[in-house]
């Protein structure tokens, strides 16, 4: 039996349902943070959003499928269970990282967007 095979489906399943669901969340909700930060521009808002959420998708399904050749061979399924919990462990604190410098991003150069539209 090829550990392996098992252990990248059930990896590209479970990082992929987390993605998703995370940047869904993330997109609903960042639109009413933007609009706060950024009030009467909602086009421009919508836009950061949308960005961010694309950014957001290609990054970390990007980066799940280059770890795939990172993996060693997996020989029980102990290690394969092991193996699956840590490679998920990082993709949930990359997306977490990811989450908070959006944040900070944002809040610190919206002023300067902003202002260089306005002129």
């Amino acid at each position: 039996m090829n550990f392996n095979i098992i252990g990248y489906l059930i990896y590209l399943s479970i990082t992929t349902f987390i993605i998703l669901k995370v940047g869904k969340i993330c997109y609903k909700n960042g639109n009413i943070y933007v609009a706060d930060l950024i009030p009467n521009h909602a086009d421009l808002c919508q836009k950061i959003n949308q960005v961010l959420l694309l950014a957001y998708y290609l990054l970390n399904i990007g980066y799940c499928a280059m770890t795939l050749i990172s993996w060693q061979k997996i020989i029980s399924s102990t290690q394969l269970i092991e193996m699956i919990c840590i490679k998920t462990a990082v993709i949930i604190f990359i997306i977490s990282i990811l989450h908070y410098l959006n944040i900070l991003i944002i809040t610190k150069y919206i002023q300067k967007l902003i202002h260089n539209n306005k002129n």
